[in-house]
């Protein structure tokens, strides 16, 4: 990779002015890092050209060089499978004629002339600048059929070969590639090669803002890019500015473990903010020093209140604020002087009513002192390891191992009464709001690192700094499941873009994939990601690919089978050994096979039979129970026999995750929380929700790299 040559021609390209590469300049561009394209030259005569023809030999293609004309066919400046040096002479002189009458502005370098490709599959090479995630390469089809049929893969660049053939597999033609119909299929590690060295050359010069390679014809013995784009940024191109993670964790570890907690703004008066604070702290059995802060009180809840947070006589690791907007920033350099490493800030009235300059205020307060900022306009935060109920809600008393997030004050509700509910075990519940300073990367970076917390769920309107969280997420998800519910999934239009990367990129999907490359559970809606998080803690890592289905009921095998297609599980094929173990258990009218259908007239023997086979066996590595309300096998009568299976079972040192779906009279919702008790995953009336569980615990699996 000569990268001498690549700043050559950027510097030159943006010293004039220009925010777009010529042909000649991008096949430069190409040549030093060793992406494939054909021969050609650049001819400023019609002889010229044709001579250039002779020597490149067979058909080529014509095509305009002008830094102000981007979109070459629209201007017809293209001319393709011309042979011939008459015929190229002509396409010459027509294609300088259509330029001109297309825009007579325009500077025309002269014409390329190109050796034409053919055979094999068009599919496109590009990468992009993406608002969220940076640099991002982008893998589809090719020529019309990329704007058509947007089959196409993202990544956050640069990506290793593994990772760029992982894209080549990952979009949904990736079967013509291989060869159908007695084709041959296309030379992948070249593919994957040239998506390698694209994403490295973004990488090592960050002012590309787009390039694309399409098409870019894969055969079986090569891929060669026919046509080159490369857009420039032609201003100072900067990185977001990011703590180090030593200094993330001390601040964090200061916020949730606070010795210290002062209440800007603390009151005496029932419904004041300031008031329901204190009485959480206080109320939620937290331990540490709390300061009121309020000039106008000498008492507050029986604490000793302070006119100013200066004026505490120890140190503060944790000031909130409840106090008006407009007094946060004078409040805010106070703290700062005194020395709090952690602001939370409650308060509406900032960059979500459209007050970005107050907001922009108190985060350059926040750095000036550094004093990190979470929210504003936010409900608070809870640490439930600590007792501690930093909110305007009611203190949380069920602990455990779940730690949420929400960007939105109402999820944020959703997410306390959901947890409530079900009594799910939680480390932290933790408001986000408007993201000021504190984020989602801050908040794994303490997770991961917390014996305490075990899964994080978050939703997400957006993310300020994607390529940070994705550096995160992977370290975390390696060792815990990460959920994200990440709000607005609808396309979200067509982006201005100079190129076909560009444009494909303003679409969910760039959110999709490389959540996905960081190890991510995306939760598609707010139930999923609470089920979520309540379940995978719960749920031992499968050790393999084999899931069984058991059930009472042909029809709920159907639909548990559909269910576990649509989640990507692999139902086991059974051999015939074991067809013969389950055959024994249950009755000739039932069906071994896969789903396992004992019938619903069975008696709770046959289900505990069959279940513990299910376990004992190392072949298979997960089950899914399907049962049906009966009074041979009652309800709870069903859960019990389960629950001491599966208790058996780990007693033994065998864990596998095991999820149930109940159908039946209300007695079954019962059922269900006594097996969600005895720590299997169960619910009523549904087929979908239990499958839905065990697919995001492969998921997770999978990306942490524990399936053999």
């Amino acid at each position: 990779m000569d990268k001498a040559v690549v700043r050559d021609v950027l510097d030159k390209v943006r010293a004039e002015g220009r925010d777009a590469l010529t042909a000649p300049e991008g096949k430069r561009v190409c040549d030093a890092y060793g992406i494939p394209t054909p021969r050609e030259g650049l001819a400023t005569t019609a002889d010229e050209a044709a001579a250039l023809a002779g020597e490149i030999g067979g058909p080529v293609a014509c095509k305009i060089v002008s830094p102000g004309i981007l979109h070459k066919t629209e201007a017809g400046g293209v001319i393709v499978g011309v042979e011939g040096a008459d015929a190229v002479r002509d396409a010459f002189d027509k294609i300088i004629a259509n330029a001109k009458a297309y825009d007579a502005s325009a500077e025309v370098v002269g014409v390329q002339i190109q050796q034409m490709l053919s055979g094999g599959h068009e599919v496109i090479v590009g990468a992009t600048t993406d608002p969220t995630f940076g640099k991002v390469v982008a893998f589809g089809l090719g020529g019309v059929l990329v704007e058509v049929l947007k089959d196409v893969t993202f990544r956050l660049a640069p990506v290793g070969t593994a990772e760029a053939r992982s894209m080549i597999e990952g979009i949904r033609a990736a079967e013509v590639l291989r060869g159908v119909r007695g084709a041959e299929a296309v030379d992948f590690d070249a593919l994957a090669g040239v998506i390698h060295r694209v994403s490295t050359l973004v990488t090592d010069f960050p002012e590309i803002r787009e390039f694309d390679l399409n098409p870019v014809f894969a055969t079986a013995t090569g891929a060669r890019a026919a046509d080159v784009r490369i857009l420039v940024h032609t201003g100072e191109v900067t990185e977001p500015v990011r703590p180090p993670r030593e200094e993330i964790l001390r601040v964090m570890d200061r916020m949730m473990n606070p010795r210290a907690v002062a209440v800007i703004g603390a009151s005496d008066q029932e419904g004041k903010i300031g008031n329901s604070v204190m009485k959480n702290l206080i109320n939620g059995g937290y331990a540490g020093k709390i300061y009121p802060i309020n000039p106008k009180a000498d008492e507050i809840l029986g604490r000793t209140a302070y006119p100013a947070i200066g004026d505490v006589p120890g140190d503060v690791d944790v000031a909130v604020f409840a106090i008006p907007a407009k007094f946060v920033p004078s409040a805010l350099a106070e703290c700062g002087r005194k020395g709090v490493p952690a602001a939370v800030l409650i308060p509406s009235g900032f960059a979500e009513t459209g007050n970005h300059e107050l907001q922009e205020e108190i985060v350059a307060i926040g750095r000036r002192h550094g004093v990190r900022l979470l929210g504003p306009n936010i409900y608070g935060y809870y640490y439930t390891p600590q007792r501690l109920c930093a909110t305007f809600c009611t203190p949380y008393d069920v602990r455990g191992g779940v730690a949420l997030t929400s960007q939105s004050g109402g999820i944020g509700m959703a997410i306390l009464g959901f947890s409530r509910t079900t009594k799910m075990g939680v480390s932290a519940i933790v408001g986000l709001g408007n993201k000021s300073d504190v984020d989602e990367d801050d908040l794994l970076t303490f997770f991961e690192q917390d014996d305490n917390t075990q899964c994080v769920a978050m939703h997400l309107e957006d993310l300020k700094d994607g390529r940070a969280f994705v550096e995160a997420a992977q370290r975390m998800t390696k060792k815990k499941p990460v959920i994200v519910l990440k709000a607005g999934r609808t396309a979200l239009g067509a982006r201005a873009a100079g190129s076909h990367t560009g444009a494909l990129a303003g679409d969910d999907q760039v959110y999709d994939d490389i959540l996905r490359q960081a190890g991510v559970v995306r939760a598609p809606g707010l139930n999923e990601m609470l089920e979520y998080a309540r379940s995978l803690p719960l749920l031992p890592a499968p050790k393999g690919e084999n899931v069984v289905i058991i059930t009472g009921a042909g029809g709920s095998g159907v639909l548990l089978s559909d269910a576990c297609v649509d989640n990507g599980l692999s139902l086991m094929d059974i051999p015939p050994d074991l067809d013969e173990a389950f055959r024994r258990f249950i009755p000739p009218f039932g069906a071994a096979g896969n789903p396992i259908d004992i019938t619903g007239g069975e008696p709770p023997s046959t289900y505990e039979a069959t279940i513990r086979l299910g376990l004992e066996d190392p072949r298979i590595h997960a089950l899914i129970l399907g049962y049906w309300h009966t009074i041979v096998t009652p309800p709870m009568v069903f859960a019990e026999v389960t629950a001491r299976a599966v208790d058996q079972a780990r007693a033994k040192g065998i864990d596998k995750p095991v999820v149930a779906s109940l159908a039946g009279d209300t007695e079954v919702e019962k059922a269900c929380e006594y097996l969600f008790d005895h720590g299997i995953v169960a619910y009523p009336y549904t087929t979908e929700k239990p499958v839905a569980v065990l697919g995001a615990k492969y998921r997770w699996a999978r990306a942490a790299g524990l399936l053999t």
